[in-house]
């Protein structure tokens, strides 16, 4: 006799662990399947999915451990501090990195034991539609389901005729796991996993080069951020070659040759010790057996859903990387828990145009809303505030004034559009953009608003400001084209 839950989850990353939480404490009888064992020692089922294991959280460790030691080698000096020349051991980077890991998946199973969240070991296979709702094939036995929820994820997008052995050429799994330094370090793509793996291994001591298809910039973000971002890291010795297309690539057990065509169309060659391919992530449907079913795919072979996360099928929902809109972990959990309250009858809900994005390099890039070219574009009337963290207290006691934050609000009803920030913490202060944006505030709202003295924050105070032409502490003041009588009254 099969199994009998009133959900299923197939998936146990950020969006399946968090959806089952959620449906759990709602009231339902829930079981989550999950058969990635990445490194587990035991062969155990890991929990967290690539965001825990091989993603956000452990690039954000070494992230962390490199950062530490470009401060110790170039930054303790001008605060008085005298180390030496540090060394980096590798190994024990790694070790930490994983230990984080260990703890943060395990803790998940400790709240589904708390939340009484039956965790089945398995890969999730649709059978068929029973009476009751849905039979899915969980690794050898049979497991009945009144409503079921995918969240299988994403994997790494490889290049054809590059084979990835995560030793000398790399995917985000393998990037995380280096055993020592490289003295040379290529990676195909400058995306987010791209510049903050190349951001790591950069400070390390790897002389690194980055190829990018596309002609242009991290062109996702608002174009003055890219700008910025563009100058910083080539000051810190990231060689980034744009409109590249890559041709023969060969790997020998000593290094990685890459064979390409630049920008004006010269063929080119790079030698390295390693590669790192990083082109983006495709969805996790093979297995699911849709076809048998009838769930519907779309072009890309993500799960085809509406607003709010519905298949085509009565009682299936998907959630995460394997439908559409941003490969983002808090996105992902954002939809699980719509998904949960939606099957309990509440108004679940998930606003796609307030999801903040942040890129870990030093400096940070965080945005949320509309970039100035999309509002271009679409022939929006704007206006601009921009104030750089130049001139701030708090960032030149910590030693690190680069960047700024730049605030965009519509032109007649000052309602904010979209904030990005280049800086660092940018992670951090993004959250009160985001706050912003979701109850509908104009700009003038947040330069009432007392910001604590001296903090970051205070230049996001000064970029509202700005907005409406009177920042307090900056004397360029770099506005948007406001319309004739399109003065926000004061609150």
């Amino acid at each position: 006799m099969s199994k009998q839950f009133d959900v299923l989850v197939i998936g146990g990353g950020p969006g399946g662990y968090v959806a089952a939480i959620r449906a759990a404490q709602l009231g339902f009888n829930v079981a989550c399947c999950e058969s990635n064992a990445y490194a587990d020692p035991k062969g155990e089922p890991r929990l967290g999915g690539t965001c825990l294991n091989v993603g956000c959280i452990p690039s954000k460790a070494l992230l962390h451990t490199s950062h530490l030691f470009a401060e110790a080698g170039h930054g303790f000096a001008a605060q008085g501090i005298s180390v030496g020349t540090p060394k980096i051991d590798v190994p024990t980077m790694i070790g930490r990195k994983n230990t984080i890991v260990n703890q943060l998946t395990s803790g998940i199973k400790g709240l589904f034991k708390k939340n009484k969240v039956t965790l089945l070991n398995g890969h999730g296979s649709f059978v068929a539609q029973s009476e009751s709702g849905w039979q899915v094939k969980v690794g050898e036995e049979l497991v009945d389901a009144t409503q079921v929820i995918i969240a299988t994820g994403s994997s790494a997008r490889h290049l054809p005729g590059i084979t990835v052995d995560n030793k000398i050429i790399c995917d985000n799994v393998g990037a995380l796991d280096m055993e020592a330094v490289p003295k040379k370090l290529a990676l195909i793509g400058a995306g987010v996993i791209g510049l903050e793996m190349g951001s790591v291994w950069s400070r390390l001591g790897s002389e690194v080069t980055i190829l990018e298809a596309l002609p242009d910039f991290l062109s996702v973000t608002d174009i003055d951020v890219a700008k910025e971002a563009a100058k910083v890291f080539a000051r810190q010795g990231l060689n980034i070659q744009l409109g590249v297309q890559i041709g023969e690539v060969k790997a020998s057990k000593k290094g990685v040759s890459i064979a390409y065509t630049d920008k004006d169309g010269k063929a080119q060659k790079l030698d390295a010790d390693r590669l790192i391919v990083s082109v983006g992530r495709i969805p996790n449907t093979e297995g699911l057996n849709a076809d048998a079913v009838g769930l519907k795919l779309d072009e890309r072979g993500r799960i085809d859903v509406d607003g709010h996360c519905r298949t085509n099928l009565a009682g299936v929902w998907a959630v995460g990387d394997v439908v559409s809109g941003p490969m983002l972990a808090h996105k992902a959990m954002e939809e699980g828990v719509m998904v949960a309250e939606m099957m309990a009858g509440q108004s679940g809900h998930c606003n796609f145009d307030t999801i903040p994005w942040v890129i870990y390099t030093s400096p940070e890039i965080a945005w949320v809303g509309q970039t100035e070219q999309q509002l271009k574009a679409d022939g929006v009337a704007y206006k601009t505030g921009k104030i750089p963290f130049a001139a701030n207290g708090r960032a030149l006691g910590m030693g690190d004034t680069s960047g700024f934050v730049k605030m965009l609000a519509d032109a007649k009803t000052d309602r904010i559009l979209g904030v990005h920030i280049i800086s660092a913490n940018a992670s951090e202060l993004i959250s009160e953009a985001v706050v912003a944006m979701e109850f509908g505030a104009a700009s003038e709202d947040l330069a009432r608003i007392c910001h604590a003295h001296p903090t970051l924050s205070e230049v996001v105070h000064e970029a509202a400001l700005a907005c409406d032409k009177r920042p307090l502490h900056f004397l360029g003041c770099e506005a948007g084209p406001i319309k004739a009588g399109c003065r926000v009254p004061r609150l």
